[in-house]
């Protein structure tokens, strides 16, 4: 580990759980582990919101079924007001609420029992915004996305418009993002280094005005790169 490597800062994490026995186990388990630094736990989406705006976050662990404000809402409004990324923890695969809280603008998608290694590097993907979690996982939600919402015309047109931005290889890192490939899954299907896919995706998102890979597989399914199944 170079001594650039020790002085990054910790990626700053907000718990969200209206269960204080899950806040208090996330909290000690994540804490136990070096680069990560919780600043800061609430018990529904409205405390949340409130504690967001009086300190500095990286990744919220957004548990969806809450009372008063679920996660679903508090991701909305995390996303829409351009807040830390969100993970959203649930304890039931393909739980609706976590299929809404991803269409709504989470990063990120895992089941509360993960094995802590598997959620620590979730936690390290949401930061860097460079791999969807759960890549299985996030697709069979995606499939129920493109199955369940018809296409709307005007909207699929100003992607397809957005799309002509890309040079070739752009779009072929999309279709492949699409298709449920990590970072060096493409670096491999290509033949190129990760860096430089790395610098594609970035290149990509920046001209499709999107926030994470997530987004850009809604909109790879909305334009046809990708379908349900495919």
């Amino acid at each position: 580990m170079t001594g650039h490597e020790r002085e990054a800062p910790p990626i700053r994490v907000v718990l969200v759980d209206d269960q204080e026995m899950y806040r208090a186990g996330f909290r000690m388990l994540l804490e136990s582990r070096p680069g990560i630094e919780v600043v800061g736990d609430a018990d529904d989406g409205d405390t949340a919101l409130d504690l967001l705006g009086t300190l500095d976050a990286d990744v919220v662990l957004m548990d969806v079924r809450m009372p008063r404000m679920d996660g679903v809402e508090a991701a909305r409004r995390i996303s829409e007001a351009g807040g830390p990324r969100v993970l959203v923890l649930t304890t039931f695969d393909l739980d609706e609420y976590a299929y809404d809280a991803i269409r709504a603008g989470a990063s990120g998608f895992l089941l509360k029992d993960s094995p802590l290694e598997e959620l620590l590097a979730a936690i390290r993907h949401v930061h860097r915004g460079d791999a969807v979690v759960a890549p299985s996982t996030t697709r069979r939600l995606l499939d129920r996305f493109a199955a369940e919402r018809p296409d709307d015309v005007r909207v699929a047109r100003r992607d397809e418009e957005s799309l002509s931005a890309l040079t070739d290889r752009e779009r072929e890192v999309l279709q492949l993002i699409a298709a449920g490939l990590s970072n060096g899954e493409i670096a491999g299907r290509l033949v190129i280094a990760e860096s430089t896919v790395r610098v594609h995706v970035g290149r990509m998102l920046t001209k499709l005005g999107l926030r994470d890979r997530v987004q850009a597989v809604v909109m790879a399914y909305r334009v046809g790169l990708a379908r349900p199944g495919g």
